[in-house]
């Protein structure tokens, strides 16, 4: 049976995967922080918008850079392998031989199956990737595509404990905030546990773990400022 493989590489899924969490974690714990706080509603609306529009477009710009110059130092390795390929031939496969027979394949039998890879340039260059910089040279990833994924699911995961302040206030409001982040985060647990075909139990309570302690903590934290500044 034929099975296909999910792109893991690329950064898109990773992008949209972190960013969901890291909005619903980041947001909730803003929101709550200042409602801890004791100030008014429209202070703590305004932040939670703040907090969604600033952490999108920094997740989105920071993917993109990261991304990219990922790739770029991945480029100019394989540039330089390239060249090396090109210029040292058997210097080349003997490195690649010497790989294989570190892997369990007897020198001869290494031999031949280097220079068979080598035969071919291009099939050469992606071997070596794959062997010396453990890269696929065709993943190298999209920064363009990895950038909004992250924006858009950063602004999704933000908005959620958000909601409660645009049709309420108060008490009722931070509750409902603190339940649909946290209930959010169990969401996000129980998805990387089917994606990954880990523990649903674990990687939920590890979810909830982290948005709990966030929401528990600047809570109490705004309350001591407030208290504090009042």
């Amino acid at each position: 049976m034929v099975h296909r493989h999910r792109d893991v590489q690329g950064g898109t899924a990773r992008a949209a995967v972190f960013g969901v969490s890291d909005g619903l974690v980041s947001n909730v714990a803003l929101i709550l922080g200042i409602a801890g706080a004791g100030t008014d509603p429209s202070f703590v609306r305004l932040a939670g918008i703040s907090g969604l529009l600033a952490g999108a477009i920094s997740m989105a710009a920071g993917e993109f850079v990261s991304l990219k110059a990922q790739a770029e130092l991945v480029e100019r390795e394989l540039e330089i392998e390239r060249i090396s390929i090109a210029e040292n031939p058997e210097a080349e496969q003997a490195e690649l031989s010497a790989i294989y027979v570190a892997r369990g394949l007897d020198p001869e039998h290494a031999d031949r199956v280097a220079a068979e890879l080598m035969s071919d340039p291009e099939i050469a260059l992606e071997v070596h990737a794959r062997e010396e910089l453990g890269v696929d040279p065709n993943q190298l990833g999209n920064p363009g595509a990895a950038a909004v994924a992250s924006f858009l699911a950063f602004a999704v995961g933000a908005f959620v404990p958000l909601v409660p302040w645009l049709v309420g206030s108060g008490t009722s409001a931070i509750w409902a905030s603190a339940i649909s982040g946290v209930g959010a985060a169990a969401l996000v647990g129980g998805v990387l546990a089917m994606l990954t075909e880990r523990s649903v139990v674990r990687t939920v309570v590890r979810q909830l773990l982290v948005a709990g302690g966030a929401c528990v903590t600047t809570y109490v934290i705004g309350g001591l400022v407030g208290a504090s500044v009042v």
